[in-house]
Order: C-alpha cells, then sequence, then structure tokens
C-alpha cells in the first residue's frame, strides 16, 4: 500500500481569502494596534454619533470649563456675605455686652457712694440712660439719671419713696471704674408717702389713713381705753416744714364709745363727752332716763329750761312728753359735756351703759397723747453740697406727694 504524501507548508492564501486593505504577511494584532491611529476612526465616530442622534439621544460635546468656573465663583460669594455678617452680628453683640456691662458697673457703684454719702439705710436704685453708655463716658457727659431713695425715714413711717430724674450731668472720671464726682445742674422728682405703706407701717396701732381733701389726712383707728374698744378718728393736716420737709397738725380727734357718746379730748365747748343724737333720742323717748337727767339742776340749767317748765314735766306725762319731744331740746342735750356732772352723779352714766372708770380713763387722755397716733413727719436728706427742696405739698388718693427740686448738686468729691 502506498502512503500519501502531506505537505509541509501551508499553501498561500488566495486573494479572495485576505482581506482588502491588509498586507499579505502581517500579524493581525498589529492590525487591530494600527486601528487606534487610523483616521478612518473619525468616520466611524462620526457614523456612530449620526447613529445615536437617529435614535434621539444628545450627541456627546466636550466640557465648557469656562462656564462652570463662572458657576463656582457665584456660588462661593454667596457664603463669604454671610460670614461677613456673622462676623459683624457678633462684634455688635460683644460692643453692646461690653456697653451694658460698664453701665451696670456704673449704676451699682453710684449707688453705693450715694448712700455713703446721704446716709442712707439702703442703697437707691440708679438708673442711667441714653445709648450707648460708653460714648456718654467718653463725652464726660451722660444724657440722664433717674434715683429711686427707698425707705426714707418718715418719722414712724419708714416706706417713703422719692425718685428724681437729672439730666446733663457732669462726670468727672477717666472710665467706668474711674469714676470720681458728678455734678448735676438741676434736677426734679417727686416724694411719695403711700397711704398703703403708712397703714402697713402703722398697723399695730389699728390706724388707717385716707385723703380728705386737698391739703388734709383722715385717720381711722381702734384705741383700747379702760378694757373697751373704742373707735378713734382725727384729722391731720399737712404742711411743709423748711425747705425738706413735711409735718402733720392733728385735729378733730375724736373717740366713738359705740353708738352711745362722743368723746373729744380738750377744753373747747365741743370738746368732752357728749350723747350721740341717736342716742340723746333714745334717752328722751324713754321716761325713766330723761327724768334721772332732768333732776340733776347742772343739767337742767345748761339745758336752758324754767324750772317750772321742768317740774311740770316730773309730774305730769304730757309736759315731759310736750317738752323732750321739742327739736330744740334734743339739740341742747347733745351739747351738754356729761364729764363736768357724771362724775359727781355716776348714776346717770349707769342709765346710759357707760361705766365711770371709762370716763375717768377718757379724761385721763390728753390731745397730745391721742395726736401722737396719728402725727408723722419726713425730711429729705441733706445733700453734701448744692440745694435740694420740697414744693406743692398735695394730698390725693394715694398718698401725700411733694414735688423735689435741686440745684448745684455736687456729688462723689
Amino acid at each position: 500500500m502506498r502512503t500519501p504524501h502531506i505537505p509541509t507548508h501551508q499553501p498561500a492564501p488566495s486573494d479572495d481569502a485576505v482581506p482588502k486593505g491588509v498586507p499579505v504577511g502581517r500579524n493581525p494584532h498589529d492590525e487591530l494596534a494600527s486601528l487606534a491611529d487610523d483616521p478612518s476612526d473619525g468616520v466611524l465616530a462620526r457614523r456612530s454619533t449620526k447613529g445615536r442622534e437617529d435614535d434621539g439621544e444628545e450627541p456627546w460635546a466636550p466640557p465648557n470649563h469656562r462656564r462652570k468656573s463662572r458657576r463656582r465663583n457665584r456660588a462661593t460669594g454667596l457664603p463669604t456675605m454671610a460670614r461677613v455678617l456673622v462676623w459683624a452680628l457678633t462684634l455688635a453683640c460683644l460692643v453692646t455686652l461690653a456697653d451694658r456691662w460698664a453701665l451696670l458697673y456704673a449704676e451699682h457703684k453710684a449707688a453705693d457712694r450715694l448712700k455713703d454719702q446721704l446716709h442712707l439705710a439702703a442703697a437707691p436704685e440708679v438708673r442711667i440712660g441714653g445709648f450707648p453708655f460708653l460714648t456718654q463716658l467718653a463725652a464726660q457727659n451722660l444724657d440722664s439719671v433717674q434715683v429711686t431713695l427707698p425707705d426714707i425715714p418718715a418719722d414712724r413711717v419708714t416706706l417713703t419713696q422719692v425718685t428724681t430724674t437729672a439730666n446733663n450731668i457732669r462726670i468727672d472720671g477717666d472710665g467706668p471704674t474711674a469714676i470720681r464726682g458728678a455734678l448735676v445742674r438741676r434736677l426734679h422728682g417727686q416724694v411719695l408717702l403711700s397711704f398703703a405703706d403708712m397703714n402697713r407701717e402703722l398697723g399695730a396701732s389699728q390706724v388707717a389713713f385716707t385723703a380728705h381733701g386737698p391739703g388734709h389726712v383722715l385717720a381711722r383707728g381702734a384705741l383700747r381705753v379702760a378694757g373697751r374698744d373704742l373707735r378713734v378718728r382725727a384729722e391731720a393736716g399737712i404742711r411743709q416744714e423748711g425747705d425738706r420737709g413735711i409735718a402733720t397738725s392733728v385735729d378733730g380727734i375724736r373717740l366713738d364709745i359705740d353708738d352711745l357718746a362722743t368723746y373729744r379730748p380738750g377744753t373747747g365747748p365741743a370738746d368732752g363727752l357728749h350723747l350721740t343724737r341717736t342716742s340723746a333720742r333714745r334717752v328722751t323717748r324713754e321716761a325713766e332716763r330723761i327724768r334721772a337727767f332732768l333732776a340733776v339742776p347742772e343739767v337742767v340749767h345748761r339745758l336752758g329750761v324754767p324750772d317750772g317748765a321742768v317740774r311740770s314735766a316730773l309730774h305730769d306725762e304730757d309736759e315731759l312728753h310736750r317738752l323732750t319731744g321739742a327739736p330744740r331740746f334734743l339739740h341742747e342735750l347733745t351739747r351738754i359735756n356729761l364729764a363736768d356732772v357724771a362724775l359727781a352723779h355716776p348714776e346717770l352714766l349707769k342709765r346710759l351703759g357707760l361705766d365711770v372708770s371709762l370716763l375717768t380713763s377718757l379724761t385721763k387722755l390728753t390731745r397730745p397723747q391721742i395726736a401722737d397716733r396719728f402725727s408723722f413727719a419726713f425730711q429729705l436728706p441733706k445733700p453734701p453740697r448744692g440745694s435740694l427742696r420740697l414744693e406743692r405739698v398735695t394730698v390725693d388718693k394715694d398718698g401725700i406727694r411733694a414735688d423735689v427740686s435741686g440745684t448745684g448738686l455736687l456729688l462723689g468729691h
């Protein structure tokens, strides 16, 4: 058998098997690498782009670096403005806090200095007006200062309040911590003796004060005499005493013994122990009581009734009613000072329901003793230099008021 012949080399490819444009005998891998440098890529890219456009897709475009740069600049500009605004607000807050701190410190130091110079029991309240304070301090001139002096002693009242306001104050100092003094050219203010404070202060004596006309105060309260509570009433006239003082003159003191009688201390015609009109009318309607009065010669004499009329009234009921029922008799009966006759005829007081020991205790009460319970006074503190005085004292529903004026006050030196 014959062995077939196998060729040892491959036959050269025919022209139909080799792609056009590819040289014969070159490596296919080299051919693929050469495609990157083949200008026909642009054609393929354009064809690919054209295909995407036909499909509705956006064509690729190179980035515009200039446009993005402008957007970044505008975006970074806004935070910069915000940072500037935040820093400005922070600085303003710090300056304001420093100004308020300096103001509070100056007010505190001024209050302590006024307390020492005016010899006050408590430090006054000082309020410096105007803003900012540091610029006023640099100019050494304050726009306004308000000072409230509480707890000024007013004799028995210690809750008096004085409020003053001064404008255009010249200060002497190098800073808020080194103010040496101040010159107050002029100030004005008001003193208030409050009825509410007076009533609270004088509550131990059971006295209440109210307004009673433009320049008068009405005092009402209770007074215990011989184990019995008597209603007391007095009128206090308000007057100015000197340039810096207020004083009272108490008058019209009256003690009411229920609705039976009224006692007024003193020696005047209206003073002494007198029946009230209600009590006198009740006496005239009770035959036994009025006969007891008519049986005392001193009472008859003060009534101004003829002796014959008195004798007829004591023996005839109709004459008694005719005499005692006259309006003049009732009026004259209320004018009799029982203190003059009751001690010699204690049965009169017993018939009225009064005790002799009560009358004895009342007669020992003098007008000054009772008036002291309603008296009070007030004195403005004397400034170290300058003038301070009270003006126009008035009374209203809240209390006693007086205007305050001052000139040339030099404080702190």
